[in-house]
């Protein structure tokens, strides 16, 4: 018996939608979440792929995020002057001997510019962030260490997905982190994968500074990361009252003004 076109088209949908939400899955996963067979499973993911929405792999699929998602040089090319105010204002708080994380992204690549071309001492620096890492890849003074995960292309970072204990062996002093929505009830971002890396950082830091310039004010993302109560260090360029007319509550003793 034929299954009615607006059926399959349903599910389809609903599948892309588990793809978008988990990033992966496989192949018998999604059989169990759908309740379909292996073949129909095949051909559901056979349709997507060729609408480039996910990206096949052996035994699953992947959620194209690299397709969907403005590559690091667009992002870097985008408010580079906020970025750059708040890197430099990220910089006057790195002292030598710290262990710092840079999160994905391009302000936390801006950092590492920084950190860069004026060394403050001997650093560990711990990032998921391939092109920040591969900046200060020549400083004799900075010793990097990369965390392991599945790599994006177009963002230029690696997500641990479920391998978070090597991340929570570490003791920050500092975690600069990044993300793509602040509005009055927290943070957000795009991937619950990286939310779930991001608070296993936070967790294990002295001090978590959420990086934010001013156009991420408002603005939602498909995972929540923090409520506002919980964010102790706001870096950000946009002012308090900036932040007070978005309906954003945050003492000015949590934001670090870039």
């Amino acid at each position: 018996m034929k299954v009615p076109l607006h059926i399959v088209k349903a599910r389809r949908a609903e599948l892309a939608d588990l793809l978008r939400r988990h990033q992966y899955l496989p192949l018998a996963e999604v059989c169990t979440r759908l309740g379909v067979s292996e073949a129909t499973a095949r051909r559901d993911l056979s349709a997507l792929q060729q609408e480039r929405a996910i990206t096949r792999t052996h035994g699953g699929a992947i959620y194209e995020y690299n397709q969907s998602f403005p590559s690091f040089q667009e992002r870097r090319d985008q408010q580079s002057t906020s970025k750059q105010r708040i890197a430099e204002a990220a910089y006057k708080l790195i002292k030598p001997t710290d262990v710092v994380w840079l999160d994905g992204g391009t302000t936390c690549y801006a950092i590492a510019s920084l950190l860069a071309t004026k060394p403050v001492g001997p650093l560990t620096i711990v990032t998921n962030n391939l092109p920040a890492a591969e900046r200060l890849a020549d400083n004799d003074d900075v010793a990097v260490h990369i965390s392991g995960g599945q790599y994006f292309r177009r963002s230029g970072l690696l997500v641990p997905g479920k391998a978070l204990d090597g991340l929570r062996a570490w003791n920050f002093d500092l975690a600069f982190l990044g993300a793509e929505g602040l509005t009055p009830e927290g943070l957000w971002n795009s991937i619950a994968d990286v939310v779930n890396m991001q608070r296993a950082v936070a967790a294990c830091a002295r001090r978590a500074i959420y990086c934010v310039d001013s156009t991420k004010i408002g603005k939602r993302a498909e995972a929540f990361l923090a409520p506002i109560a919980e964010v102790e260090h706001l870096l950000s360029d946009a002012p308090l009252s900036a932040l007070k007319s978005a309906r954003i509550r945050m003492g000015a003793r949590r934001l670090i003004a870039a």
